[in-house]
């Protein structure tokens, strides 16, 4: 995949991407949800409060989290756009799983849409490569 995204527009995918990393790190449920357009699809869901509330199952138990990304190759065609983006993902077990981890290194592939408010996700698909640990310390949606 080549870049072949105007740097402005690039640049704004590749910040939104990282406020969406600090976000599911923070557990900010409405910036994650403000990262989706209404309709969009993502964790094996549908619409954005379907998104929020899956992502909430799973990171809302577990103590914290890391969000790194990389990698970014971007394509924009008008007010559309593709994203794909490796990450690795680190969660630190909370509660009956303290002192255990899960850690996940794969790729995100983002849909965009560009809307009033900014580019905003579509689709969002991740690809384990990569699995290290004890995936209960995640709360299964």
């Amino acid at each position: 995949m080549t870049s072949a995204a105007p740097a402005g527009d690039r640049d704004r995918i590749v910040e939104r991407l990282a406020e969406l990393a600090s976000a599911l790190d923070r557990r900010d449920w409405d910036a994650i949800g403000a990262a989706f357009t209404e309709t969009a699809t993502g964790y094996r869901r549908t619409g954005r409060a379907a998104i929020v509330e899956t992502v909430r199952d799973h990171l809302g138990g577990c103590g914290p989290s890391q969000h790194l990304l990389g990698n970014h190759r971007v394509e924009i065609d008008g007010d559309r756009a593709r994203s794909l983006t490796y990450a690795r993902v680190y969660h630190q077990g909370a509660g009956p799983f303290e002192g255990r981890s899960y850690e996940c290194l794969g790729e995100y592939d983002d849909r965009w849409e560009r809307t009033p408010d900014g580019w905003r996700i579509t689709s969002r698909a991740f690809r384990i490569s990569i699995s290290l640990g004890d995936f209960a310390v995640l709360r299964p949606a």
